[in-house]
C-alpha cells in the first residue's frame, strides 16, 4: 500500500425515512384522540404513503 492510501473500512449506515400526515380524531381528551390514532393506525385505518414523505437522514455508525 502507498503511503497516502488508506485502507478500506466497513461502516453501517442507517436510513431514516420520516412519512407525517395529520388526522383528525374526535374524542373527550388529549390522551383517548391519541389512543383512538394509535388504534387506528394498527387496524390500518390510517396509512402513510410515499406523498407522504418529509425528511431522510442518514446516520453512521462505524
Amino acid at each position: 500500500m502507498k503511503k497516502d492510501e488508506k485502507a478500506a473500512q466497513k461502516f453501517q449506515i442507517e436510513i431514516l425515512e420520516t412519512l407525517s400526515n395529520i388526522v383528525e380524531v374526535n374524542a373527550e381528551d388529549e390522551q383517548s384522540a391519541l389512543l383512538k390514532a394509535q388504534e387506528m393506525y394498527r387496524n390500518e385505518q390510517v396509512v402513510l404513503y410515499p406523498d407522504d414523505f418529509i425528511d431522510t437522514k442518514f446516520i453512521v455508525f462505524q
